[in-house]
């Protein structure tokens, strides 16, 4: 569209007219591609640029991968570790897609070496951080389906943090919403007990807003689910606080 823009702009107005038809060209050939990209539906927005994108296929693979490493950390595998992870699938994305992306990883992906680098070098600059932290809570949540995280779990979890590049203090906040202690309250908002009244009511503002729901609109139903449960851990851990200091 570019080109044809200043075929046009230089019979009409010679060069100058070139280079205006050029540039009006390259706005709309933009502006048709932004179109397009978005038609395939909401999963698609979740993606930061449209020059490197990963399909929703691969996406799904990718995540079913981490979500088998979690599973076999500690040398065994349980019922309601699977049984969250099939319920999580065919919420996030139907029965149907959910059994293909299954069976794809049955036949072709679980016989091969499953590599977290690999799977995060390529996750990592194609999807957003909040995004990355969504992941990081789901599959908190799988090593949590059988009621405990093991040390095994956690060392996994830590390493596919590490190489997706979630910010330590983040890493911190989500496994205080699964490990029970004096100051998980704290390490939540990601602030030390020692925080003065003001630095409370800043870091609440802060987490708040990192993990508000709206961040992920855009996908699907089971996702904002996800965020909304951050979301109520960060405000309960606020309402904890303000308890015990009377604020």
């Amino acid at each position: 569209m570019k080109w044809i823009g200043a075929i046009l702009g230089f019979f009409y107005m010679r060069f100058g007219g070139a280079i205006i038809g050029f540039l009006i060209g390259s706005i709309l050939d933009r502006i048709f591609r932004g179109s397009s990209s978005t038609s395939g539906g909401s999963f698609g927005k979740i993606f930061q640029d449209q020059q490197d994108q990963v399909t929703p296929g691969d996406f799904e693979l990718n995540l079913l991968s981490l979500s088998s490493l979690v599973i076999k950390a500690d040398g065994k595998v349980t019922q309601q570790e699977m049984d969250y992870v099939r319920m999580y699938f065919v919420q996030a994305y139907g029965k149907e897609r959910a059994n293909a992306t299954f069976k794809t990883f049955n036949e072709v992906i679980k016989n091969r070496e499953i590599s977290v680098p690999r799977i995060c070098e390529y996750l990592r600059p194609r999807v957003r951080y909040e995004v990355r932290l969504q992941i990081l809570h789901f599959l908190f949540n799988i090593s949590n389906a059988d009621g405990h995280v093991s040390e095994a779990e956690l060392r996994v979890l830590l390493n596919i943090s590490q190489n997706l590049r979630v910010a330590h203090s983040d890493f911190e906040s989500i496994k205080a919403m699964f490990f029970k202690s004096a100051d998980d309250a704290y390490k939540i908002l990601e602030i030390e007990k020692s925080a003065s009244d003001a630095e409370v009511k800043k870091a609440y503002r802060t987490m708040a807003k990192k993990f508000h729901p709206d961040k992920l609109q855009h996908m699907d139903e089971v996702y904002r689910k996800g965020a909304q449960e951050k979301f109520n851990k960060v405000q309960e851990a606020y309402e904890q606080i303000q308890k015990e200091r009377g604020l």
